[in-house]
């Protein structure tokens, strides 16, 4: 009643008001209207199952095929449109909705992000985002990777992943490594790991062996991989690993994904070349030919004293040299139409510091 009377009374003073006053509350509560646009990547082609919200509320789409999207029911007014997808950067866009009516966004691009890259880990059943892995698992890129003249693919990832040792045998050139994932767990057992090769398991036992597929001289299965054509090594530490490789993984897991061709991309070639010296930094100390010849002359007995010659050589500086290494490569990365393809090849000639010791692959 008291309503009904002020606005009688508004009515009477001012007429021109009172409509203006009552459709302004009576539509204001239930306007709405439509989002639409696409997404596509930094070729102009669109982006499927992209994620679009409006900020702020529960109204949301996931782009199709062709990367388009439509959002209805918008309320009216001012909204920041959310674009997120996995391995891209996200885009904020702010938009005005009016009512009843159609807004439409300018194509948005989105391009790739090597931190959120980084997120995706590749594991034996699949890939998922590093935060929804619930086991112990660590994933090291090529930007990530150890810098230097590296011999085996292990070497990329020596010192990079906690829980993970990687002793060399030698310093001989493709010198055998151990890796040991968390320590040993058996005292007759092998203790190393599963390696699995572009998600094909390899049977690390033996290898090197007369009769055994790889051949003679291999330290193990990795040093079948030129380590320029790794693109990430992915370790998987805990027990968690049994239940995708059974108990071969009991050891841990070393997953190793090689680079390959895209999907739409254009011809490349890419040639690297790396050259290196290595010289030994000091020699052991010993006592040289004169003398050697004074103490056996004042200490030793006569068949010693016979049996002394006049040579006086360095055997150190005989057998050590200054070794050369040099690696090369040579990729080319394209597509046939929507078949990708990648091909390599590499040379590595590495000289060991002792003599007669080179490593040719």
């Amino acid at each position: 009643m008291l309503g009904s009377a002020l606005l009688a009374s508004a009515a009477a003073a001012h007429p021109a008001a009172v409509p203006h006053l009552a459709t302004t509350t009576a539509t204001s509560p239930f306007a709405d209207g439509t989002v639409t646009g696409r997404v596509v990547d930094a070729k102009g082609e669109g982006l499927p199952g992209v994620t679009v919200l409006i900020e702020g509320t529960s109204l949301g789409a996931s782009t199709d095929a062709d990367g388009n999207y439509t959002i209805a029911n918008v309320p009216v007014g001012s909204h920041v449109v959310v674009i997120s997808f996995v391995g891209y950067t996200t885009s904020r866009t702010t938009v005005a909705v009016t009512n009843g009516g159609t807004t439409k966004v300018s194509a948005t691009t989105l391009s790739e992000s090597s931190t959120a890259l980084g997120e995706a880990v590749v594991i034996g059943y699949g890939s998922l985002r590093k935060q929804d892995v619930t086991g112990a698992v660590e994933q090291i890129n090529e930007k990530q990777f150890v810098k230097g003249q590296v011999t085996n693919p292990e070497q990329l990832i020596q010192g990079k992943v906690a829980g993970v040792q990687i002793t060399t045998s030698s310093g001989a050139p493709g010198a055998s490594a151990d890796i040991r994932i968390r320590g040993g767990s058996s005292l007759n057992a092998s203790n190393s790991p599963l390696i699995v090769i572009d998600g094909v398991p390899v049977d690390n036992t033996g290898v090197g062996a007369n009769g055994n597929v790889f051949g003679t001289g291999l330290s193990n299965p990795l040093s079948l991989i030129n380590p320029s054509d790794i693109e990430s090594i992915t370790v998987l530490k805990d027990a968690s690993s049994t239940a995708i490789y059974g108990s071969r993984a009991s050891n841990g897991v070393i997953i190793v994904t090689t680079k390959r061709g895209l999907q739409g991309e254009t011809l490349r070639v890419n040639v690297s070349t790396q050259a290196s010296i290595s010289t030994p930094m000091k020699y052991v100390p010993v006592l040289g030919a004169a003398d050697f010849r004074a103490i056996v002359n004042q200490y030793g007995n006569d068949i010693q004293k016979n049996s002394l010659g006049t040579a006086n050589t360095d055997w150190q500086r005989q057998i050590f040299r200054t070794a050369f290494t040099s690696d090369n490569n040579v990729s080319i990365l394209g597509s046939f139409g929507k078949v990708p393809f990648r091909i390599s090849t590499g040379y590595l000639n590495q000289q060991g510091l002792l003599k007669n010791n080179t490593l040719k692959r």
